[in-house]
């Protein structure tokens, strides 16, 4: 007889089976098409135009990007019973599992990372534009 516990397990592989093409796919579009769209956001253009432009394209790429994060984290989610097993059965599943969910964090972490400096940075670009119109328009009075 199969212990309840064994049973368990195995309905946890095929649980995972069923959320593993999510994190395929989550996984797959971070690798080809997410880290390298934040790597473009690295360098940042030197003129206030370009950077609102730059954050213009962030946005747009963000909200792709976070539906992903949050995709991935709700499959992560529905696997946190994996905690409660142990035997080596399931042990390469853990594995695999961790893998994704460093790989989402790491992705994630970066994501909010970018999304924060490309905002200082237009907010840092802002003040100094209307710090330097308003000595433009300074020095003519004199």
């Amino acid at each position: 007889m199969l212990s309840n516990k064994r049973i368990q397990e195995l309905e946890l592989v095929m649980e995972f089976e069923k959320v593993e093409e999510c994190f395929k796919e989550v996984s797959s579009w971070i690798e080809n098409v997410g880290r390298k769209r934040l790597k473009e956001t690295i360098n940042l253009d030197d003129s206030l135009e370009m950077l609102l432009q730059a954050q213009k394209q962030f946005r747009e790429f963000d909200l792709v990007a976070s539906e992903y994060c949050r995709r991935g984290q709700e499959a992560l989610k529905k696997m946190d019973r994996w905690e409660d097993f142990s035997s080596v059965d399931v042990q390469s599943y853990r594995v695999k599992l961790q893998s994704y969910k460093d790989q989402l964090e790491e992705f994630c972490n970066q994501l909010d990372e970018n999304r924060h400096r490309i905002c200082e940075t237009v907010r840092l670009y802002e003040f100094f534009d209307k710090v330097r119109h308003q000595l433009h328009r300074g020095g003519h009075k004199n």
